[in-house]
């Protein structure tokens, strides 16, 4: 969980939070507005496994073809069905752990282990952000991956199977990893998807990435 850190953000940034007003009939991406920062136990996560922490690899922004959008989907439910759903006190005996899960883990652990699962597909890590996003009727902090395309900023979930434009969920958002440095972005409004191919860089990478073998699930659909 990232309840502690979700308190300190939302002491310091409680005007920043961002919920789209408006649902883009072509899709959206995220407004940046400045140096954000991200939980307490991201920086140890970085540690740990610096090669899932990366956002500086690769293009920036992927062209949305229906392959590459079935794969986000598969991943997206597959991670979904193969991890339960526990707190990381319950599962690690601490109070926030990021981690690759095998069995149990928080909604970080499952944004992360997407991120692998895409980047073995061969999406290039920079277009693959952890973000931070406030529950509605809640003040708990929720983790999710976006992963950003010609067809906008997608939202994988644990909530949720279905990938989803990020202006299309129910979330208030706060920042996400930034692609410009080790850091985090503020998140401002939602911006028509046309403005996404100023980011766009050189074409993903289809050959294999080499990746921590740490908590490889035993599920098929998932290798």
């Amino acid at each position: 969980m990232i309840r502690k850190y979700f308190l300190m953000a939302v002491t310091a940034l409680s005007l920043a939070a961002t919920m789209p007003a408006l649902v883009h009939a072509g899709g959206t991406e995220m407004q940046l507005k400045g140096k954000g920062f991200g939980p307490p136990a991201f920086h140890s996560f970085c540690g740990r496994l610096a090669s899932l922490c990366n956002t500086r690899s690769g293009a920036k922004v992927v062209q949305l073809t229906e392959e590459r959008r079935h794969q986000l989907q598969t991943v997206n439910i597959a991670v979904n069905s193969s991890i339960r759903q526990q707190s990381d006190m319950q599962t690690n005996g601490v109070e926030d752990l990021w981690t690759i899960p095998t069995k149990a883990g928080d909604c970080e652990d499952f944004a992360i282990l997407k991120k692998r699962e895409l980047m073995k597909r061969g999406w290039p890590a920079a277009s693959l952000l952890l973000t931070v996003a406030r529950l509605p009727f809640s003040n708990e902090g929720h983790v999710v991956l976006t992963a950003r395309t010609s067809a906008g900023d997608l939202i994988l979930d644990s909530r949720s199977n279905s990938v989803k434009d990020w202006s299309s969920t129910s979330y208030r958002y706060y920042a996400r990893q930034s692609q410009r440095s080790a850091g985090w972005d503020r998140i401002g409004k939602a911006i028509p998807v046309t403005n996404t191919a100023k980011l766009k860089g050189p074409a993903p990478r289809t050959a294999n990435v080499k990746l921590p073998d740490q908590g490889l699930l035993e599920v098929s659909a998932l290798r």
